[in-house]
């Protein structure tokens, strides 16, 4: 076999490269084609009884869908694994053997209850899973009320609520209430698990960035669509559908509580949803709490134990967590800060414009 002349391999190589490159530009030389560029993909439920916004960031719209469906199945199972409203939940189970024995759960809730449980003594028993156990002798209608119940009453009501009374068993995964009439309640806590649940599910299947939002408690990871972080807005308690601050962020949580949809007053005193309790009577002092922290189902928690503890115990408290910051609405309009809290302030009513996502 001959070798070939150099000026030949030359003179094929050109042609070569030239037929490589008809193909990249119009008239014989074609683009190459645009790869798909990422989009933001929302999508909302009625989940827990609240609502929920899940939001992907992808190229892959089909990906994206599947994703946020896979969430949406994750928070739905949860919620009906732990549902304090739902018959047949392991919750109710529990609820049910109160005083009697103990009931055998699944090791994901039972982690999910031991959790709750170093949360109350961290706490000082300010957030308490056997609320539930509590008699409801308040009406939150929004209106004036005469008086606030007798001091009895009050004190009857909480009688039942003591967080020391459940009771683990490791070897078995097994709880029991010690005492009849004892429930638990998981609200304080279920919606931030299930969101860092379906949060969890959507990065393992490939989604690199989006946020999921449960009636307030947002937690988001990588960045939207346009390579901005997410802009998190904080509502003003003294007016409704505005705005106070906002926040922008990635990789944490972002979780927001409001005491003053539900609520009576009392002689012009004001008095929230949220019991102390210890005492019985409704947590007092604050509208709003905002707790940031990488994990969302600690913040939901948290938020409660401000409420409970009062603008001032309740700063203190976040000033001494590594890694957490908060910020408060006071009854009386002012808004307090922990130490490491960075906020941007609305100086007038209009938010500014937001990314819109795209929806199915």
């Amino acid at each position: 076999m001959r070798p070939v002349p150099a000026s030949r391999v030359l003179l094929l190589a050109c042609l070569t490269a030239g037929l490589a490159w008809c193909g990249l530009f119009p008239g014989g030389l074609r683009a190459a084609p645009r790869l798909p560029q990422p989009r933001n993909f929302t999508r909302s439920a009625h989940l827990m009884g609240s609502h929920f916004t899940f939001t992907a960031v992808s190229a892959d719209d089909s990906l994206a869908w599947r994703a946020i469906r896979a969430g949406i199945r994750e928070a739905q199972r949860i919620d009906r694994l732990c549902s304090y409203w739902d018959s047949t939940s392991q919750i109710t189970q529990v609820n049910r053997a109160a005083g009697i024995r103990p009931v055998v759960v699944d090791q994901e809730v039972f982690d999910l209850i031991r959790r709750t449980l170093k949360l109350s003594e961290l706490s000082g028993g300010a957030f308490d899973i056997t609320f539930a156990g509590g008699e409801k002798i308040y009406t939150f209608d929004r209106q004036e009320h005469a008086a606030l119940p007798a001091p009895e009453v009050v004190k009857a009501s909480v009688a039942r609520i003591n967080y020391q009374k459940v009771l683990l068993d490791p070897a078995t995964h097994s709880v029991m209430l010690q005492d009849k009439g004892m429930r638990i309640n998981l609200a304080g806590i279920l919606q931030g698990y299930g969101v860092r649940r379906a949060q969890a599910l959507m990065k393992q299947m490939g989604i690199q960035g989006g946020l999921i939002n449960g009636s307030g408690d947002v937690s988001c990871w990588g960045k939207q669509a346009d390579g901005s972080l997410w802009r998190i807005a904080i509502g003003d308690p003294a007016f409704p559908q505005s705005v106070s601050s906002w926040l922008t962020v990635t990789d944490v949580a972002v979780v927001t509580a409001g005491n003053y949809e539900q609520y009576f007053t009392v002689k012009g005193q004001y008095y929230g949803h949220i019991i102390d309790p210890h005492t019985g009577y409704p947590a007092t002092g604050l509208r709003s709490v905002t707790i940031i922290c990488p994990d969302v189902e600690l913040a939901d928690g948290l938020d409660e134990v401000v409420f409970v503890k009062g603008p001032e115990q309740g700063l203190a408290f976040i000033n001494g967590l590594k890694g957490v910051d908060c910020t408060l609405i006071t009854n009386d309009g002012r808004t307090l800060a922990s130490k490491g809290m960075q906020l941007n302030y609305y100086h007038s009513m209009g938010a500014p414009a937001s990314q819109t996502p795209t929806t199915p």
